[in-house]
């Protein structure tokens, strides 16, 4: 089996990706921030990032921060796999990152160019919101009496065990490129979304639609972010939301 190295790998994703791969029986190192032996700062570089992947064979490449410094991540892990010698570099990506112009999905978009020019054999994967996400979007909302919501968007969010077991699948293969999108089983309004996401946790909030002006809010709203033809997710946001408050009462 070969020696995979997940960065960002104490995240949501990252996680789930390395749990899968050490369970098919691969070598996994785990790369973060804080999580040794390999607690690295990828917008630094260094030894450190040098001695993480020292005889890896692929690297899943999941760290990620909307805060910025994406690129640059990329750019120092980049040259360290160069330098080390790895074969395959995979990158999770984010649908719609070519259609929506959102100042993260910017620098997604030019993490996949760098990946994709790198010089190394790479795979990339775009996928949907994942489901926590919109919890914690709604969970802000909610604060409020009356709960604001985006008007005219609608979501596909996705399972994200669904992603890490397609992550792991192509970390373990050969490198493949541009690969076909994962969206979530079903594309949502934002409102039944939200009346979801209430519904589970016992809150009650009345909704108001907010327009949102500009091409960030209208892309939005055409749908570029969502991939209705690869709808091929399973677990739906009421099934995760079950697993996560089956138990929760109002507040």
């Amino acid at each position: 089996m070969t020696t995979i190295l997940v960065t960002g790998g104490t995240g949501t994703l990252g996680r789930l990706v390395a749990e899968r791969l050490r369970a098919d029986g691969h070598e996994v190192r785990v790369l973060s921030r804080h999580a040794q032996p390999h607690a690295v700062d990828l917008r630094e570089g260094g030894a450190g990032l040098d001695a993480a992947v020292a005889g890896v064979d692929t690297v899943v490449h999941c760290a990620s921060s909307p805060k910025g410094g994406d690129e640059r991540a990329a750019e120092n892990l980049i040259a360290a796999a160069r330098r080390a010698g790895v074969r395959h570099l995979v990158y999770i990506s984010i649908v719609g990152v070519d259609r929506v112009p959102f100042g993260y999905y910017k620098a997604k978009l030019a993490v996949e160019k760098l990946v994709e020019e790198s010089g190394l054999g790479w795979t990339v994967l775009r996928a949907t919101q994942f489901h926590d996400l919109l919890v914690q979007l709604f969970r802000a909302l909610a604060k409020s009496p009356v709960m604001p919501l985006p008007a005219g968007i609608s979501d596909q969010p996705i399972e994200v065990a669904e992603v890490a077991g397609r992550l792991a699948e192509l970390a373990a293969g050969a490198p493949a490129g541009r690969v076909a999108d994962m969206g979530g089983p079903q594309v949502r309004t934002f409102d039944s979304l939200a009346r979801a996401y209430l519904r589970a946790t016992g809150r009650r909030r009345p909704l108001l639609g907010v327009p949102l002006p500009g091409g960030t809010a209208r892309a939005f709203r055409s749908g570029g972010h969502l991939a209705p033809e690869r709808a091929v997710g399973k677990g739906t946001f009421e099934e995760y939301l079950a697993r996560r408050f089956g138990g929760e009462s109002a507040r």
